[in-house]
């Protein structure tokens, strides 16, 4: 948990706070037993795959619906005996923006605000300051209908802030967005988030990373994880694994078996793979036991065999792997990460002038190989030109 985000779990009121949260059609549970704590400031991503449970979630924290057992409370009141209360102090943007396309942003804004008892001295002064906050004063005068995606979509946000609620919930809130709209809704968000508490759900993982202090996993209705990107990430982590090029100076030679051998004597080293050699330089993975910090010891091993430290990077998994380990096997997603790691490196390696392809490599390639020879005998077994299921795919 990085500093920012334990002061304002430890100094910050509770603005969400849900016990024990289920909802059944039938047989059918939505979420079960979902339970969670989020606080005043924080922005929080709530990931999950599709029917995980994350809608249903927050209709019931907007009290769009009720929930089956267990509670929940919103700005300190609870959602099924204090409803409007709770209405009062919550804005929401569901995924599909309710807008009507032939009015002007003003007066949709105007009857949204009257909609939310808005003092009527207090509205159009509500209007001109969500207007700007959203990015919308060049376009308060147009109609709905005329607006871009991206627009339409701050006007969204607009009708979700105009009577100034404590917490926001978004749902999807750059669902169908391009990339140029993505990026302004997600610095709006990070701009909107220095006052309010924030919710939001997506499907677009880099969201998480850039905006988000505090990520919620759920899948399949329940709640698998709740932490930062980086808590999660020591979770699903198996081992810790570095790629070292290191590369011969002056007359000095050195053989790649050598180094190899004097990696794997370091602390708790656990494989040492040789990816490549590129002329004088040497590159290899190294996979070390969880929570290992090598780079001391590699860069004093360098300076006793008087070798150049060219690379030290430690890899880390990605927010997507991230999440196919939370919600799948966690096992294989470590193992196709180091074959990531090794077919990008060797691939590397036999693709450059005077580069040495090891034995990994030769797997590799060998494994390539043989997919493309599966697919051309799928192909030519269905009677389809690959070019044509090439095609057909791009």
């Amino acid at each position: 948990m990085t500093s920012e985000v334990r002061s304002k779990a430890q100094s910050g009121t509770v603005s969400i706070e849900v016990e024990s949260l289920s909802k059944f059609y039938g047989d059918f549970k939505a979420i079960d037993g979902v339970s969670f704590q989020i606080h005043t400031g924080e922005i929080v991503g709530f990931l999950g795959p599709n029917g995980a449970g994350k809608t249903t979630t927050m209709k019931i924290l907007t009290c769009f619906m009720g929930s089956s057992s267990g509670r929940a409370r919103v700005a300190g009141y609870d959602v099924s005996t204090d409803s409007i209360e709770v209405r009062k102090r919550v804005g929401y943007l569901p995924e599909t923006v309710p807008l009507y396309s032939d009015m002007i942003v003003y007066d949709y804004l105007k009857f949204v605000a009257q909609m939310r008892q808005v003092e009527s001295s207090r509205i159009h002064e509500a209007i001109r300051d969500t207007a700007k906050v959203c990015g919308l004063s060049h376009m308060i005068s147009r109609p709905i209908r005329e607006l871009s995606k991206g627009y339409r979509q701050r006007v969204g946000l607009a009708q979700a802030l105009i009577h100034k609620p404590e917490v926001v919930i978004l749902d999807e809130p750059t669902s169908g967005l391009d990339p140029n709209q993505i990026i302004e809704i997600r610095d709006l968000i990070k701009e909107i988030g220095k006052e309010k508490t924030i919710i939001f759900s997506t499907h677009i993982l880099q969201e998480v990373a850039a905006v988000c202090d505090r990520v919620l996993v759920i899948d399949k209705g329940r709640l698998i994880a709740d932490g930062t990107v980086d808590e999660l990430e020591r979770k699903v982590r198996r081992n810790e694994m570095y790629v070292v090029t290191l590369a011969e100076v002056g007359a000095q030679k050195h053989e790649a078996s050598k180094i190899e051998a004097l990696l794997r004597g370091i602390g708790p080293v656990s494989k040492v793979e040789h990816l490549q050699t590129r002329g004088r330089e040497m590159t290899f993975l190294i996979t070390a036991s969880r929570g290992a910090d090598l780079r001391h010891d590699i860069f004093r091993l360098a300076e006793t065999q008087s070798l150049a430290l060219l690379e030290l990077q430690r890899e880390q998994l990605s927010l997507e792997d991230i999440f196919r380990a939370l919600t799948g096997d966690v096992e294989q997603v470590n193992v196709e990460r180091r074959a990531k790691i090794i077919g990008v490196r060797s691939r590397g390696g036999l693709d450059v002038d005077g580069a040495t392809p090891t034995p990994i490599a030769q797997e590799v390639a060998s494994a390539a190989a043989e997919e493309v020879e599966e697919v051309e005998e799928a192909a030519e077994a269905e009677e389809v030109p690959v070019a044509a299921t090439d095609e057909k795919e791009a």
